[in-house]
């Protein structure tokens, strides 16, 4: 099955590494006229734009944090002058970090929610009414995470928003499903990104063997990799998945009736 974007203007938050990166480029190599790459590091900015350019697709990198108010805006506003026109959206991009009920801080809360549930409502309002004043059809997908079901203790704050936009994902759907925008989500399950090494590594102390012992533990020997994350992604995008929409997708392999195995 072919999984085909031809033609179309692609905005991607978080599209400097990892699954927003990964997303970027599947888009580019279906046939997208154009990509929006939306990160906060230049320097990655300017070197995921020419990987998107260097299979075909015209690239457009925005400079951005997210967590200002005034950024999903700015964001669509910089697409609209470099295209004309954004025709999808995929909101990639999300801050992650532990804290718990018990001892996570109010500037966590705030940073947290501002990221992962605001910045993508509000880019998700901008395109949906650019697109209903085009008379456009279109399609958005935003990358959530198996822990908006639960998650673990630690990850209080992080689950919550990423339930908070998956409902925000079906209540839009519903809303404009006679406009004919397609929005859905991804529940991804443990993925090898960039982020999650530093995590894994770094911040909780693992050291490098954190990644061989996690894959030894999954049902496939391996974690989910951002191009696992982007065929699904595409495939969302695209025509392939017809009139489908107000739908999340859990992408998880290692979960046994809502248990982690």
């Amino acid at each position: 099955m072919e999984t085909q974007v031809d033609g179309r203007i692609v905005l991607v938050t978080g599209a400097t590494q990892g699954i927003g990166r990964a997303i970027a480029v599947a888009a580019a190599k279906a046939g997208a006229e154009g990509i929006v790459l939306v990160g906060r590091d230049r320097g990655r900015g300017a070197d995921a734009a020419a990987e998107v350019a260097s299979l075909g697709a015209a690239a457009a990198f925005v400079a951005a944090d997210l967590g200002e108010a005034s950024a999903p805006a700015a964001v669509l506003a910089a697409a609209l002058a470099r295209f004309g026109r954004v025709d999808a959206l995929v909101n990639a991009a999300a801050e992650t970090d532990r804290g718990s009920v018990a001892q996570a801080p109010p500037d966590l809360w705030d940073r947290l929610y501002a990221v992962n549930a605001r910045a993508p409502f509000f880019l998700m309002q901008g395109v949906v009414n650019h697109l209903r004043a085009r008379g456009a059809p279109g399609a958005i997908v935003n990358i959530l995470s198996m822990n908006m079901h639960g998650g673990t203790t630690d990850l209080a704050v992080y689950a919550s928003t990423k339930a908070a936009l998956g409902l925000l994902t079906k209540n839009a759907a519903f809303a404009h499903r006679f406009d004919r925008i397609r929005i859905n989500g991804i529940n991804v399950g443990w993925a090898d990104t960039p982020a999650e090494r530093r995590m894994q590594a770094v911040t909780l102390g693992l050291g490098e063997g954190w990644l061989a012992a996690a894959q030894a533990a999954q049902p496939s020997g391996r974690l989910f990799s951002p191009d696992d994350v982007a065929r699904l992604a595409l495939f969302l995008l695209g025509d392939a998945s017809g009139p489908m929409t107000g739908s999340l997708i859990d992408q998880e392999q290692a979960y046994v009736i809502g248990v982690r195995a």
